[in-house]
Protein backbone atom coordinates (compact mmCIF):
# COMPACT_ATOMS: atom_id res chain seq x y z
CA UNK A 1 0.00 0.00 0.00
CA UNK A 2 1.40 3.41 -0.57
CA UNK A 3 -0.18 7.19 0.57
CA UNK A 4 -1.58 10.06 -1.32
CA UNK A 5 -0.52 13.31 -1.94
CA UNK A 6 -3.38 15.95 -2.08
CA UNK A 7 -1.32 19.25 -3.88
CA UNK A 8 -2.89 22.19 -3.26
CA UNK A 9 -0.59 24.43 -4.97
CA UNK A 10 -1.28 26.59 -8.22
CA UNK A 11 -0.38 25.66 -11.16
CA UNK A 12 3.24 26.30 -12.20
CA UNK A 13 6.78 24.19 -11.83
CA UNK A 14 6.65 23.71 -8.33
CA UNK A 15 3.49 21.75 -8.89
CA UNK A 16 5.06 19.65 -11.61
CA UNK A 17 7.87 19.33 -8.90
CA UNK A 18 5.62 17.97 -6.05
CA UNK A 19 4.13 15.55 -8.27
CA UNK A 20 7.32 13.97 -9.94
CA UNK A 21 8.99 13.80 -5.89
CA UNK A 22 5.08 12.41 -5.03
CA UNK A 23 5.77 9.75 -7.99
CA UNK A 24 9.55 9.03 -7.31
CA UNK A 25 8.47 8.15 -3.55
CA UNK A 26 5.58 5.41 -4.90
CA UNK A 27 2.74 7.52 -3.68
CA UNK A 28 -0.31 8.87 -5.67
CA UNK A 29 -1.29 12.87 -6.23
CA UNK A 30 -4.88 14.11 -5.55
CA UNK A 31 -4.99 17.56 -7.24
CA UNK A 32 -7.06 20.11 -5.37
CA UNK A 33 -8.83 22.95 -7.11
CA UNK A 34 -7.09 25.90 -5.02
CA UNK A 35 -10.64 28.24 -6.09
CA UNK A 36 -12.37 26.52 -3.31
CA UNK A 37 -13.55 28.02 -0.36
CA UNK A 38 -12.58 26.37 2.76
CA UNK A 39 -15.77 23.95 3.58
CA UNK A 40 -15.89 23.02 0.35
CA UNK A 41 -11.86 22.01 0.37
CA UNK A 42 -12.66 20.11 3.27
CA UNK A 43 -15.53 18.56 2.02
CA UNK A 44 -13.98 17.10 -0.51
CA UNK A 45 -10.24 16.25 1.30
CA UNK A 46 -12.89 14.00 3.21
CA UNK A 47 -13.53 12.36 0.34
CA UNK A 48 -10.22 11.90 -0.82
CA UNK A 49 -8.78 11.25 2.43
CA UNK A 50 -5.11 11.83 1.74
CA UNK A 51 -2.31 11.44 3.96
CA UNK A 52 -0.55 14.45 2.69
CA UNK A 53 -1.36 18.08 1.72
CA UNK A 54 0.86 19.87 0.01
CA UNK A 55 0.58 23.57 0.39
CA UNK A 56 2.93 26.99 0.19
CA UNK A 57 3.59 26.28 4.00
CA UNK A 58 5.03 22.66 2.85
CA UNK A 59 3.51 19.28 3.12
CA UNK A 60 1.37 18.54 6.04
CA UNK A 61 -0.14 15.40 7.16
CA UNK A 62 -3.59 14.61 7.29
CA UNK A 63 -5.17 12.62 9.86
CA UNK A 64 -7.15 9.36 8.99
CA UNK A 65 -5.35 9.22 5.69
CA UNK A 66 -6.36 6.26 3.49
CA UNK A 67 -3.86 4.12 1.47
CA UNK A 68 -3.99 3.32 -2.36
CA UNK A 69 -2.95 0.05 -4.35
CA UNK A 70 0.67 0.00 -5.00
CA UNK A 71 0.45 1.03 -8.81
CA UNK A 72 -1.93 4.07 -8.34
CA UNK A 73 -0.72 7.32 -9.45
CA UNK A 74 -3.82 10.12 -9.71
CA UNK A 75 -6.68 10.35 -7.64
CA UNK A 76 -8.86 13.06 -9.51
CA UNK A 77 -11.99 14.18 -8.38
CA UNK A 78 -15.13 13.88 -10.85
CA UNK A 79 -19.04 15.13 -10.42
CA UNK A 80 -17.92 18.23 -8.34
CA UNK A 81 -16.65 19.83 -5.15
CA UNK A 82 -18.92 18.44 -2.53
CA UNK A 83 -19.36 16.17 -0.21
CA UNK A 84 -20.77 13.82 -2.97
CA UNK A 85 -18.00 14.32 -5.45
CA UNK A 86 -16.01 11.14 -6.27
CA UNK A 87 -12.76 10.54 -7.28
CA UNK A 88 -11.24 7.92 -9.82
CA UNK A 89 -8.21 6.20 -9.35
CA UNK A 90 -6.16 5.83 -12.42
CA UNK A 91 -2.89 3.54 -12.44
CA UNK A 92 0.46 4.19 -13.73
CA UNK A 93 -0.18 1.96 -16.71
CA UNK A 94 -3.46 3.86 -17.69
CA UNK A 95 -2.05 7.00 -17.51
CA UNK A 96 1.61 5.46 -19.62
CA UNK A 97 -1.14 4.31 -22.13
CA UNK A 98 -2.91 7.74 -22.49
CA UNK A 99 0.19 9.70 -22.15
CA UNK A 100 1.26 6.67 -25.52
CA UNK A 101 -1.83 7.04 -27.50
CA UNK A 102 -2.19 10.63 -27.33
CA UNK A 103 1.09 11.37 -28.52
CA UNK A 104 1.07 8.89 -31.33
CA UNK A 105 -2.03 10.34 -32.76
CA UNK A 106 -0.91 13.38 -33.13
CA UNK A 107 2.65 12.86 -34.19
CA UNK A 108 4.10 14.26 -31.62
CA UNK A 109 7.98 13.85 -31.11
CA UNK A 110 9.71 14.87 -27.75
CA UNK A 111 12.32 16.31 -29.56
CA UNK A 112 10.61 19.15 -31.85
CA UNK A 113 7.05 19.62 -29.73
CA UNK A 114 6.21 20.98 -26.18
CA UNK A 115 3.34 21.34 -24.69
CA UNK A 116 1.52 24.46 -23.09
CA UNK A 117 -0.68 23.69 -19.67
CA UNK A 118 -3.06 26.54 -18.95
CA UNK A 119 -6.56 24.77 -18.17
CA UNK A 120 -6.96 24.15 -14.05
CA UNK A 121 -4.59 21.06 -13.21
CA UNK A 122 -7.67 19.80 -10.62
CA UNK A 123 -9.31 18.56 -13.82
CA UNK A 124 -7.83 15.78 -16.09
CA UNK A 125 -7.90 17.95 -19.46
CA UNK A 126 -5.28 20.05 -17.32
CA UNK A 127 -3.62 17.85 -15.34
CA UNK A 128 -3.07 15.06 -18.28
CA UNK A 129 -0.89 17.66 -20.29
CA UNK A 130 1.65 17.48 -16.83
CA UNK A 131 1.59 14.02 -17.25
CA UNK A 132 1.54 13.44 -21.03
CA UNK A 133 4.91 15.51 -20.57
CA UNK A 134 6.50 13.67 -18.00
CA UNK A 135 5.95 9.94 -19.30
CA UNK A 136 6.81 11.42 -22.94
CA UNK A 137 10.06 13.89 -22.26
CA UNK A 138 8.47 16.34 -24.43
CA UNK A 139 9.12 20.01 -22.67
CA UNK A 140 6.07 21.60 -21.04
CA UNK A 141 5.26 24.92 -19.96
CA UNK A 142 3.23 25.94 -17.23
CA UNK A 143 0.16 28.71 -16.55
CA UNK A 144 -1.56 29.13 -13.32
CA UNK A 145 -4.64 29.00 -15.58
CA UNK A 146 -6.31 30.84 -18.67
CA UNK A 147 -5.23 34.17 -19.54
CA UNK A 148 -5.86 34.73 -23.20
CA UNK A 149 -2.54 36.92 -23.34
CA UNK A 150 -0.70 35.18 -22.00
CA UNK A 151 -1.70 31.67 -23.66
CA UNK A 152 -1.35 33.18 -26.99
CA UNK A 153 2.09 34.62 -26.20
CA UNK A 154 3.13 31.30 -24.82
CA UNK A 155 2.16 29.65 -28.34
CA UNK A 156 4.45 28.72 -31.38
CA UNK A 157 4.22 26.40 -34.49
CA UNK A 158 5.65 23.84 -32.05
CA UNK A 159 3.50 24.25 -29.32
CA UNK A 160 0.38 21.44 -28.37
CA UNK A 161 -2.60 23.02 -26.10
CA UNK A 162 -5.72 21.79 -24.28
CA UNK A 163 -8.55 24.16 -24.36
CA UNK A 164 -11.75 24.25 -23.99
CA UNK A 165 -14.32 26.16 -26.44
CA UNK A 166 -14.25 29.28 -23.96
CA UNK A 167 -11.37 29.57 -24.19
CA UNK A 168 -10.63 29.00 -28.11
CA UNK A 169 -12.80 31.75 -28.90
CA UNK A 170 -10.38 34.04 -27.00
CA UNK A 171 -7.58 33.46 -28.76
CA UNK A 172 -5.51 33.00 -32.31
CA UNK A 173 -5.62 29.61 -32.67
CA UNK A 174 -3.37 30.07 -35.82
CA UNK A 175 0.35 29.95 -33.75
CA UNK A 176 -0.33 26.93 -31.95
CA UNK A 177 0.69 23.14 -33.80
CA UNK A 178 -1.96 21.62 -32.41
CA UNK A 179 -5.28 22.15 -30.17
CA UNK A 180 -7.11 19.45 -28.27
CA UNK A 181 -10.42 20.61 -27.43
CA UNK A 182 -12.88 19.32 -25.52
CA UNK A 183 -15.35 19.39 -22.04
CA UNK A 184 -18.37 20.88 -23.73
CA UNK A 185 -19.95 20.62 -27.44
CA UNK A 186 -17.56 22.27 -30.05
CA UNK A 187 -18.17 25.32 -32.39
CA UNK A 188 -19.82 24.31 -35.57
CA UNK A 189 -16.48 25.48 -36.99
CA UNK A 190 -13.11 24.53 -36.58
CA UNK A 191 -9.53 25.50 -37.80
CA UNK A 192 -7.74 22.76 -39.65
CA UNK A 193 -5.23 22.46 -36.04
CA UNK A 194 -8.11 21.92 -33.85
CA UNK A 195 -8.57 18.01 -32.88
CA UNK A 196 -11.76 17.48 -30.96
CA UNK A 197 -11.50 15.31 -27.99
CA UNK A 198 -13.87 12.93 -26.23
CA UNK A 199 -13.68 11.28 -22.61
CA UNK A 200 -13.69 11.98 -19.26
CA UNK A 201 -12.09 11.77 -15.86
CA UNK A 202 -12.63 8.04 -15.62
CA UNK A 203 -10.80 7.74 -19.36
CA UNK A 204 -7.79 9.75 -18.35
CA UNK A 205 -8.89 12.28 -20.58
CA UNK A 206 -10.18 12.04 -23.97
CA UNK A 207 -10.07 8.80 -25.94
CA UNK A 208 -11.56 9.74 -28.80
CA UNK A 209 -9.90 12.02 -31.42
CA UNK A 210 -12.21 13.73 -34.37
CA UNK A 211 -14.79 10.91 -33.90
CA UNK A 212 -12.23 7.95 -33.57
CA UNK A 213 -10.65 6.22 -30.82
CA UNK A 214 -6.93 5.93 -29.56
CA UNK A 215 -5.16 2.80 -30.04
CA UNK A 216 -6.49 0.41 -27.68
CA UNK A 217 -9.81 2.11 -27.21
CA UNK A 218 -12.97 0.09 -28.16
CA UNK A 219 -16.37 1.84 -28.63
CA UNK A 220 -19.88 -0.11 -28.06
CA UNK A 221 -23.07 1.05 -27.98
CA UNK A 222 -25.15 -0.60 -25.48
CA UNK A 223 -29.01 -1.71 -26.67
CA UNK A 224 -30.35 1.55 -24.91
CA UNK A 225 -28.08 3.48 -26.76
CA UNK A 226 -25.98 4.29 -24.40
CA UNK A 227 -22.04 4.45 -25.24
CA UNK A 228 -19.66 1.50 -23.46
CA UNK A 229 -15.51 1.97 -23.59
CA UNK A 230 -12.99 -0.40 -22.89
CA UNK A 231 -9.68 0.57 -23.18
CA UNK A 232 -6.12 0.34 -20.72
CA UNK A 233 -6.53 4.00 -19.95
CA UNK A 234 -10.01 3.37 -18.03
CA UNK A 235 -9.84 4.24 -14.41
CA UNK A 236 -9.16 1.24 -11.60
CA UNK A 237 -11.74 2.06 -9.13
CA UNK A 238 -13.73 5.47 -7.70
CA UNK A 239 -12.05 6.51 -3.90
CA UNK A 240 -14.59 4.41 -2.27
CA UNK A 241 -13.82 1.41 -3.95
CA UNK A 242 -16.74 1.06 -6.06
CA UNK A 243 -15.41 -0.21 -9.40
CA UNK A 244 -17.78 0.63 -12.43
CA UNK A 245 -16.42 -1.29 -14.87
CA UNK A 246 -18.27 -4.52 -15.83
CA UNK A 247 -16.82 -8.30 -15.81
CA UNK A 248 -15.75 -7.56 -19.14
CA UNK A 249 -13.99 -4.64 -19.07
CA UNK A 250 -16.78 -2.26 -20.30
CA UNK A 251 -17.51 1.32 -18.59
CA UNK A 252 -20.88 2.48 -18.44
CA UNK A 253 -20.60 6.60 -19.77
CA UNK A 254 -23.78 7.55 -18.90
CA UNK A 255 -23.78 9.31 -22.58
CA UNK A 256 -26.47 8.27 -25.11
CA UNK A 257 -24.45 8.18 -29.01
CA UNK A 258 -23.83 6.46 -32.28
CA UNK A 259 -21.48 5.92 -34.83
CA UNK A 260 -21.86 7.02 -37.74
CA UNK A 261 -21.42 5.80 -41.71
CA UNK A 262 -17.53 6.02 -41.03
CA UNK A 263 -17.57 4.37 -38.03
CA UNK A 264 -16.98 7.70 -35.99
CA UNK A 265 -18.51 8.23 -32.49
CA UNK A 266 -21.61 10.81 -32.83
CA UNK A 267 -22.62 11.75 -28.99
CA UNK A 268 -26.01 13.18 -28.64
CA UNK A 269 -25.45 14.21 -25.12
CA UNK A 270 -26.47 12.80 -20.91
CA UNK A 271 -28.94 10.13 -20.85
CA UNK A 272 -29.89 12.43 -17.96
CA UNK A 273 -30.26 15.55 -20.01
CA UNK A 274 -32.81 14.00 -22.71
CA UNK A 275 -36.07 15.64 -22.79
CA UNK A 276 -39.26 13.65 -22.78
CA UNK A 277 -42.28 15.48 -24.72
CA UNK A 278 -45.64 14.06 -25.44
CA UNK A 279 -43.68 10.74 -25.72
CA UNK A 280 -40.53 11.96 -27.65
CA UNK A 281 -37.09 12.01 -27.21
CA UNK A 282 -35.21 15.37 -27.40
CA UNK A 283 -31.43 15.89 -27.35
CA UNK A 284 -30.76 19.29 -26.08
CA UNK A 285 -27.36 19.42 -28.06
CA UNK A 286 -29.29 19.05 -31.40
CA UNK A 287 -31.55 22.02 -31.09
CA UNK A 288 -28.73 23.87 -29.13
CA UNK A 289 -26.52 23.30 -32.54
CA UNK A 290 -29.43 24.97 -34.59
CA UNK A 291 -30.21 27.90 -32.27
CA UNK A 292 -26.61 28.48 -32.47
CA UNK A 293 -27.17 29.39 -36.04
CA UNK A 294 -29.34 32.17 -35.21
CA UNK A 295 -27.09 35.65 -35.62
CA UNK A 296 -28.84 37.25 -32.63
CA UNK A 297 -27.83 34.11 -29.93
CA UNK A 298 -24.60 34.43 -28.54
CA UNK A 299 -25.25 31.73 -25.67
CA UNK A 300 -27.79 28.60 -25.55
CA UNK A 301 -28.56 25.87 -23.36
CA UNK A 302 -31.80 23.97 -23.85
CA UNK A 303 -33.60 22.01 -21.07
CA UNK A 304 -36.65 20.26 -19.77
CA UNK A 305 -39.52 22.20 -17.85
CA UNK A 306 -41.98 19.80 -15.77
CA UNK A 307 -45.12 20.22 -18.05
CA UNK A 308 -48.79 18.65 -17.04
CA UNK A 309 -49.87 17.90 -20.78
CA UNK A 310 -46.75 16.93 -22.40
CA UNK A 311 -44.74 15.44 -19.42
CA UNK A 312 -41.55 18.35 -20.54
CA UNK A 313 -41.92 20.90 -22.35
CA UNK A 314 -38.06 22.00 -24.22
CA UNK A 315 -37.61 25.50 -22.87
CA UNK A 316 -34.32 27.65 -24.35
CA UNK A 317 -31.94 29.51 -22.39
CA UNK A 318 -30.68 32.33 -24.31
CA UNK A 319 -27.54 34.95 -24.32
CA UNK A 320 -28.66 37.40 -26.50
CA UNK A 321 -25.92 38.98 -28.83
CA UNK A 322 -27.57 42.29 -28.15
CA UNK A 323 -29.37 42.80 -25.38
CA UNK A 324 -31.65 45.35 -26.68
CA UNK A 325 -32.93 43.15 -29.54
CA UNK A 326 -33.16 39.87 -28.58
CA UNK A 327 -34.18 36.78 -30.58
CA UNK A 328 -37.91 35.65 -30.51
CA UNK A 329 -39.56 32.56 -29.43
CA UNK A 330 -41.24 32.09 -32.61
CA UNK A 331 -38.34 32.54 -35.36
CA UNK A 332 -36.16 30.20 -32.90
CA UNK A 333 -38.71 27.45 -33.02
CA UNK A 334 -38.80 28.17 -36.89
CA UNK A 335 -35.49 27.57 -37.34
CA UNK A 336 -35.87 23.99 -34.73
CA UNK A 337 -39.17 22.95 -37.29
CA UNK A 338 -36.79 23.44 -40.04
CA UNK A 339 -34.26 20.71 -39.43
CA UNK A 340 -35.44 18.20 -36.97
CA UNK A 341 -39.23 18.66 -35.52
CA UNK A 342 -41.65 20.13 -34.70
CA UNK A 343 -41.30 18.39 -31.20
CA UNK A 344 -38.30 19.31 -30.67
CA UNK A 345 -38.88 23.33 -31.05
CA UNK A 346 -38.71 25.48 -27.94
CA UNK A 347 -42.43 26.07 -26.31
CA UNK A 348 -40.23 28.54 -23.71
CA UNK A 349 -37.86 30.98 -24.15
CA UNK A 350 -35.87 32.37 -21.51
CA UNK A 351 -33.64 35.38 -21.46
CA UNK A 352 -30.62 35.51 -19.42
CA UNK A 353 -26.99 37.57 -19.18
CA UNK A 354 -25.55 34.20 -19.10
CA UNK A 355 -25.40 30.59 -18.40
CA UNK A 356 -24.28 28.89 -15.38
CA UNK A 357 -20.40 27.07 -15.64
CA UNK A 358 -17.98 25.22 -14.67
CA UNK A 359 -14.40 26.56 -13.79
CA UNK A 360 -13.27 25.10 -17.04
CA UNK A 361 -15.94 26.37 -19.26
CA UNK A 362 -18.17 23.36 -19.30
CA UNK A 363 -22.16 23.80 -18.88
CA UNK A 364 -23.88 23.12 -16.04
CA UNK A 365 -26.96 21.73 -17.09
CA UNK A 366 -28.31 20.48 -13.26
CA UNK A 367 -28.56 24.11 -12.39
CA UNK A 368 -30.48 24.81 -15.46
CA UNK A 369 -32.94 21.89 -14.34
CA UNK A 370 -33.24 23.13 -11.21
CA UNK A 371 -34.06 26.61 -11.81
CA UNK A 372 -37.30 24.86 -13.92
CA UNK A 373 -38.20 22.94 -11.10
Amino acid sequence: MADLVAIDLPGGPHFVEQLRAAWDEGSAVAPLDQRLAPPARERLLDVLRPAWVVTRDGRLPRPAGLPVDDGDALVVPTGGSTGDAKAAVLTHAAVKASALATSERLEVDPAKHRWLACLPLSHIGGLSVVTRSILTGAPLSVLNGFDAAAVTAAGGPDVLVSLVPTALARINPSVFYRILLGGSEPPPSLPPNVVTTYGMTETGSGVVYDGMPLRGVEISISPAGEVLLRCPMLLRAYRDGRAPVDAEGWFPTGDAGHLDGQGRLQVDGRLSDMVITGGENVWPIAVERILRQHPGVDEVAVSGRPDPEWGERVVAFVVPADATAPPGLEELRALVRAELAAYAAPKELVLVSCLPKTPIGKLRRGALRQQLR
